[in-house]
C-alpha cells in the first residue's frame, strides 16, 4: 500500500474529504518525525511504539577490498509492534 492508497483507505473508513485525509495524515506523519527528532518516544496504544535508538561506532569491511573500514555512530528510527496490531496481523 502506498501513500495514496492510504489515503483513500483513511477515506472510506472515516469519512473524510480528499483535502481533509490528506491533511491529516500529512500532519500525522511531520508531528511523528518531529517528536522523533527532539528524542521523544511516539507511542500509540493497541498500535505500537516509534523511537530513536543509537548504534554506536564499529568496524565494518568493505566486502570489495577486504580492507577494514570504520563506521560512524548513528541514530535510526524504529517501531516496535503493538500487542493489538501483532494479534491482528497473525490471524
Amino acid at each position: 500500500m502506498n501513500k495514496t492508497e492510504l489515503i483513500n483507505a483513511i477515506s472510506e473508513k472515516a469519512g473524510l474529504s480528499k483535502k481533509d485525509r490528506e491533511k491529516a495524515l500529512s500532519a500525522t506523519v511531520d508531528a511523528i518525525t518531529d517528536a522523533l527528532v527532539a528524542g521523544d518516544k511516539v507511542q500509540l496504544v493497541g498500535f505500537g511504539a516509534f523511537e530513536v535508538k543509537s548504534r554506536a561506532a564499529r568496524t565494518g569491511r568493505n566486502p570489495k577490498t577486504k580492507e577494514a573500514i570504520t563506521i560512524p555512530a548513528s541514530k535510526t528510527p524504529q517501531f516496535k509492534a503493538g500487542k493489538a496490531l501483532k494479534d491482528a496481523v497473525s490471524k
